[in-house]
């Protein structure tokens, strides 16, 4: 039987947030390899998909698509011409991010292909409205890795507004049912006290989850779509909706991180029903 999981990689893991417009372009290169080795074999002919598992792709958008976002509000909502020139900006920074990541994966060997959701989303108030998932489903059906990203929407209450790798996997997790969503980022998991950063919690379920909610704190770094809190509430709505589904928060900035969470090891918090 073939698991379908469901990756992101964080905008803080692949790019310096701190610096506008800054890729980190060997972590990129890095977490390709790893991708590669867990999902295909080498052979003589060229790159053979492994059995038994099936990968969407995400990504944020970091110092690219927040920095532009933040100065226009855009998630809040588009009407004024200046607000849709942010628009098309904020959409142009996540493309552009967007591009390293594919020459990432091209450079490794991956046949992978982009769908920006801005192409075929439309939203509702902040919330995936429709989404015309035919082609990903083509894809995984051709052992092509399909990528996507935090990106801009047209907004049937906002005019336009901003979805995050999360919105964009919320909706494709209730239309594909995959067994795994990975979020990989700099944080090592969620903390009991953060900031402190000494207690790590293993293990979150909608039932322990009130318990700590207090000592779980806002990414450090500015994010438009939301902290480290609110991606946990939203893979433990997912767990509830989705049947067997888990999620897990890790760090992928040491090197194999990225292919232990991949092989179904345990790294970072698992979130679950």
């Amino acid at each position: 039987m073939t698991e379908l999981v469901f990756l992101k990689l964080g905008g803080s893991l692949i790019t310096d947030k701190d610096l506008p417009y800054t890729p980190r372009l060997d972590k990129l290169t890095e977490l390709a390899q790893e991708i590669k080795a867990v999902l295909f074999s080498d052979r003589v002919a060229g790159l053979q998909k492994q059995a038994g598992l099936n990968l969407i792709l995400g990504h944020g958008s970091g110092s690219f698509g927040h920095t532009a976002a933040k100065k226009y509000g855009t998630r809040n909502g588009v009407h004024t011409p200046e607000e849709w020139a942010g628009f098309a900006e904020v959409r142009f920074q996540a493309a552009e991010l967007n591009r390293y990541v594919m020459e990432a994966l091209f450079k490794a060997g991956i046949p992978a292909l982009s769908f920006p959701p801005s192409a075929t989303i439309i939203s509702r108030d902040g919330k995936v409205a429709s989404y015309e998932t035919a082609t990903i489903r083509k894809a995984l059906e051709n052992n092509i890795l399909p990528v996507v990203h935090g990106d801009v929407a047209f907004d049937e209450a906002r005019g336009g507004t901003i979805l995050s790798t999360e919105d964009v996997f919320g909706y494709l997790a209730r239309e594909l049912h995959p067994q795994r969503i990975l979020l990989a980022g700099l944080e090592a998991g969620v903390w009991e006290d953060f900031p402190a950063r000494t207690r790590l919690v293993n293990e979150i379920s909608s039932k322990s989850y009130e318990e700590m909610r207090k000592g779980i704190g806002k990414s450090v770094s500015a994010d438009v779509t939301g902290g480290m809190a609110s991606k946990v509430e939203e893979m433990l709505n997912l767990a509830q909706q989705v049947d067997g589904l888990t999620a897990q928060i890790f760090s992928a900035e040491a090197a194999g991180n990225l292919t232990k969470a991949l092989e179904g090891k345990a790294v970072g918090t698992l979130i679950q029903k």
